[in-house]
């Protein structure tokens, strides 16, 4: 994601903000670690509908791990009734290797559908250390990724306009 939790707009345009309503954006979202997920669900639509999108153009698909974000998105990516694509999710580190395999494939693939697709997919995959790092970022003291990740995708969707 491009903002951090300093660098967030501080005031939209209205003019950009009455233009959004049309837009249509898909969620995807991993049912694995749902009490993290659902805090970065609920930031992006927060998010979302203050920038000016109708909450009948948000739309929510739940997957149940993260890998399966990569499905799902590709899936979502081919469809042409979409102006972006969040996916979110929330990997945290355990003993084995699974998580470093699991990372880099989750974001190899997202990068990959981001290329071959003309909608922007945005990654909002948390992939932490441990559990205390996963609440910090979805709402504690470091911020919501879910909003920045929201942000970004508006902000790509007036580029893709434009």
């Amino acid at each position: 994601m491009s903002y951090s939790g300093f660098n967030m707009p501080k005031k939209e345009n209205n003019k950009n903000i009455s233009s959004r309503e049309k837009y249509k954006i898909s969620l995807i979202v991993s049912e694995w670690n749902n009490q993290i997920t659902s805090k970065l669900l609920k930031g992006s639509i927060e998010t979302l509908t203050k920038q000016g999108i109708r909450n009948e153009n948000i739309f929510i698909t739940k997957v149940p791990g993260s890998f399966e974000l990569i499905f799902e998105a590709k899936k979502k990516s081919k469809e042409s009734k979409f102006d972006s694509i969040i996916v979110i999710g929330c990997l945290i580190k355990g003993d084995t290797k699974h998580f470093k395999y699991l990372c880099k494939s989750i974001s190899y693939s997202i990068a990959k559908i981001n290329l071959e697709s003309i909608i922007p997919v945005i990654f909002c995959v948390l992939m932490d250390k441990n559990i205390k790092q996963s609440i910090e970022r979805s709402g504690g003291k470091i911020g919501n990724k879910g909003i920045e990740a929201a942000y970004t995708s508006l902000k790509m969707m007036d580029l893709n306009k434009s």
